[in-house]
């Protein structure tokens, strides 16, 4: 017979023909008069057509055209992204369900992390997890992975670096490109494997030594898959964006140049977004939140604009950050330093001593900043009352004074209304020049940046406002009501504890969120019911409906103040400025109709990746922290409790797990309404939030875990 793979179709038109019966392969071969020698591409034939899904084989294997009823599947078709498992199964998400659907190995039917695939469910099963089987790959979301090269005399195999990823990739020696034991490699697919057969692949770049500095970190961000370099279009372009304002760039535009502002930020931070002003008249405030024009210098549809698309945001790693556009805009033209003309777009914000915005503008601007602060500096003065921070800064002393009083109103207002704020600290990692961890501790969160994040929030809401009742099509940033069950669950819990969460219809309001934390703080209890109701939430998104945010607790709520660094405020600066300047019609209304969903729900995508990739470096630098620490006692609160075990949280933000086999005691019962584990035969109780001591047993790099021990001595609730 013919090539096989080019003639599936005359095993369909047998198989169609209604004098056709099941067959098992060798019955196929003879009616298709397939000579011996090509009887392995007739099994090839087969088992492609078994992978997408047109034929299905029985128990007794009888190949049959497939049919979803008799396969006991329910006919419903979904669509959604395939999630594995390192155990074999996997998950779809599927947009608009509450929970995953649970694919079990034997229907995984050739899926692969990431592959867009439809599926069917299965029954329902005991009220467990709805099943579901993958019926069609629509679509490969997979096609390189990095991983760890290890040779063998005639072959080698990568070992993925994603733990989600089942098998090894098989490389054949000639398709090697010269890499050795331990290096860290990229390899493409050129086959996703079979039940019989592992995924097979070519290497395309080895990214160097596994030892090599700076290795692990880049093998994170080309597995993330996350764009370096930059096309050389989009570098001529950035290489042509002027590097001063023209007088004809500030035609039309209000000229704010003698408003007294300042930017306040990081010591390291170069792309510096956002300005703020205040000056007090009255009883008012009339705040500025300047925004630096980022739409001015990337055109709609440009390759620069595509580009930034392409990224969605900025990424900031433990020793590099990947920018969304180039250094000579995010550093340069549009980073507003101090002592040169920028160009801005300007929320003009007049506030009354209660926090309310009784008028507001949003204008097109040209400023110059007359100070560049860092949250250190405006500590010193505010907070630890420096003399000698006061006196080099004292013409802007008073500023910052009221500064402070203005942001303590706004949140003050939205503590009234139940906004919640999860007071965790992030981490900051020290680094040596080599990239090896030399310090790690929480972040400082202080009056300055306190100041920098009320102000910014006030100015995306007015915005947000502003253009929903306009009702012109506009990308939101908005953050949905919890899951009902996730809510009864916490409450069930607090309940323990002496507190009451009330829920109306099955829904919360984040004020009674804001209580509760309100309640527990300072208590024992603090820490863990704090954590269980930040796991109640959901992940905020953009969106194009406005349809609130619950943490925030307000109806109305975008990202403005952020366009060097992410791609939905370099959109909507782009709507707004065609509003300031007339140019909404009909047409324009029509186009960012169409665009804006992409942008919303694209920009979501890689915002999750961005903060994945960041969780798996700090993860990674924190393990290698660790390393140096072996042996050592620290003391920890237990952050969470599973099945398999305790994770403890030290003070510095390192997590370990200790094993369910090092707990003292014979056997630990795992608790998951009481989120505790009782030992069975002593009765020994260890809670959320509970102070422990712990010793670092060991660590791991590949898994990027840490193990503890747990050591007798202080245990007691924090």
């Amino acid at each position: 017979m013919k090539d096989w793979k080019e003639r599936k179709q005359i095993i369909l038109d047998l198989m169609k023909n209604e004098f056709y019966v099941p067959m098992k392969e060798k019955e196929l071969a003879i009616m298709l008069q397939v000579a011996p020698e090509s009887r392995a591409e007739l099994k090839k034939a087969l088992e492609e057509l078994l992978e997408e899904c047109k034929i299905q084989i029985s128990k007794r294997g009888k190949y049959s055209l497939f049919d979803p009823k008799t396969a006991g599947l329910n006919t419903e078709k979904i669509f959604g992204t395939f999630i594995s498992n390192s155990r074999g199964f996997g998950f779809v998400e599927v947009d608009g369900r509450q929970e995953d659907l649970f694919i079990p190995e034997d229907k995984v039917n050739g899926a692969y992390h990431l592959d867009l695939v439809e599926v069917v469910l299965l029954k329902k099963n005991n009220g467990k997890r709805q099943e579901a089987e993958v019926v069609k790959i629509l679509e490969r979301g997979t096609n390189t992975i990095v991983g760890t090269f290890q040779k063998s005399r005639n072959f080698g195999f990568v070992i993925p670096d994603n733990q989600k990823l089942a098998h090894d990739i098989f490389v054949p020696i000639e398709r090697s490109k010269g890499a050795v034991d331990g290096h860290k490699v990229v390899v493409e697919l050129i086959s996703y494997g079979s039940d019989t057969k592992k995924p097979e692949g070519t290497v395309v770049e080895i990214l160097g030594h596994i030892n090599d500095p700076g290795v692990d970190i880049l093998s994170i961000v080309k597995g993330f898959d996350l764009p370096m370099e930059y096309p050389v279009k989009v570098m001529n372009q950035a290489e042509r964006t002027a590097d001063t304002v023209s007088e004809a760039d500030m035609v039309g535009r209000s000229d704010l140049r003698d408003l007294v502002m300042v930017t306040i930020d990081g010591e390291d931070a170069k792309d510096l977004d956002d300005a703020i002003s205040l000056r007090k008249d009255g009883e008012n405030y009339h705040l500025g939140v300047h925004i630096a024009d980022v739409a001015n210098y990337v055109q709609e549809g440009s390759a620069m604009d595509r580009e930034a698309l392409n990224r969605g945001t900025s990424v900031y790693l433990v020793d590099r950050v990947i920018p969304m556009l180039p250094h000579k805009l995010s550093n340069g033209i549009c980073s507003l330093n101090a002592g040169v003309d920028r160009l801005a777009l300007s929320c003009l914000m007049e506030i009354n001593p209660k926090g309310e915005v009784v008028d507001y503008s949003i204008e097109e601007t040209v400023i110059c900043v007359n100070e560049r602060m860092s949250y250190t500096s405006v500590k010193k003065i505010l907070e630890e009352k420096d003399p000698e921070e006061t006196l080099k800064y004292q013409s802007l002393v008073p500023m910052f004074s009221e500064m402070e009083e203005l942001a303590e109103i706004l949140r003050k207002k939205r503590r009234k209304r139940g906004s919640i704020d999860f007071d965790f600290p992030e981490t900051k990692i020290i680094l040596d020049a080599q990239g090896k961890p030399i310090e790690i501790k929480p972040y400082d969160r202080n009056v300055a940046t306190k100041i920098i994040e009320d102000f910014m929030l006030i100015a995306n809401e007015t915005v947000a406002q502003h253009f929903y009742w306009l009702e012109l099509p506009f990308v939101y940033r908005t953050h949905e009501f919890p899951d009902p069950e996730k809510i009864q669950k916490l409450a069930s819990f607090i309940y323990n504890f002496g507190y009451h969460l009330k829920v109306n219809k099955e829904e919360v309001h984040p004020k009674e969120i804001q209580k509760l934390l309100g309640k527990v703080e300072g208590t024992a209890e603090e820490a863990m019911i704090s954590r269980l109701a930040l796991r109640s939430m959901k992940q905020a998104k953009y969106t194009i409906d406005c349809s609130g945010h619950f943490g925030l607790a307000c109806d109305y709520y975008c990202h403005f103040t952020s366009p060097i660094r992410r791609y939905p405020d370099l959109q909507i600066h782009r709507i707004i400025k065609d509003w300031i300047r007339g140019r909404i019609s009909s047409k324009k209304i029509q186009h960012y109709e169409e665009i804006l969903p992409q942008v919303a729900s694209q920009s979501s995508r890689y915002e999750r990746r961005a903060e994945e990739a960041e969780r798996e470096t700090n993860k990674l630098k924190k393990v290698e922290y660790m390393e140096q620490h072996l042996g050592e006692i620290f003391t920890g609160v237990i952050s969470s409790i599973t099945q398999w075990g305790m994770y403890v949280e030290l003070p510095n933000t390192v997590e370990g797990m200790i094993h369910v086999s090092k707990i003292p005691g014979d056997y630990f019962l795992y608790d998951e309404q009481a989120y505790e584990m009782v030992g069975r035969d002593f009765g020994i109780k260890y809670k959320l939030g509970q102070r422990v001591q712990v010793q670092v047993e060991s660590t791991d790099r590949f898994l990027r875990s840490i193990d503890f021990i747990l050591v007798e001595g202080e245990s007691e609730n924090e």
